[in-house]
């Protein structure tokens, strides 16, 4: 027999949608994984610049700022890092009692994973924190937690 029509059937038609739609999928939730880390990667990046301005005007003036917005009026940086979501501040506490005084500085993950390793694991369940202190600034207690200190 002798096919006089040439082109796909609508079965042939189906399969091949549903295979694209199913490719398009996965691709779409390992693009928001993706995404995800970059921005945890970007806030770490940012706590460090946070870290390395805070530790200069710590040189220059023996105390931490009171406020972020200290590190950009003095010119240690350009300006504020924010969230890349929302463009929120970092949270940041100081504690000018303490001997020596400290800061604790930090921001919430969203996908955690090798990250958390290196951190100060300082969190709003625990009193380890500078000055004893817990510390709640920002943070829902859901996501993780990437903070710092001196």
């Amino acid at each position: 027999m002798i096919r006089k029509n040439k082109g796909f059937t609508l079965i042939e038609l189906l399969v091949v949608i549903a295979i694209i739609g199913i490719l398009s999928s996965v691709v779409l939730a390992s693009l928001n994984n993706a995404r995800k880390k970059a921005r945890d990667a970007r806030r770490v990046a940012d706590l460090k610049q946070l870290q390395l301005a805070l530790e200069m005007y710590f040189d220059t003036s023996r105390a931490y700022p009171t406020s972020l917005g200290a590190l950009v009026t003095d010119g240690y940086i350009p300006s504020e890092p924010k969230d890349p979501i929302g463009a929120t501040s970092y949270s940041y506490a100081y504690y000018p009692t303490d001997s020596p005084t400290y800061y604790h500085l930090g921001a919430s993950l969203e996908a955690g994973g090798p990250l958390l390793d290196t951190d100060k694991d300082c969190n709003s369940s625990s009193t380890t924190c500078p000055g004893g202190v817990a510390y709640t600034n920002g943070f829902s207690g859901v996501d993780p937690i990437y903070d710092v200190t001196p």
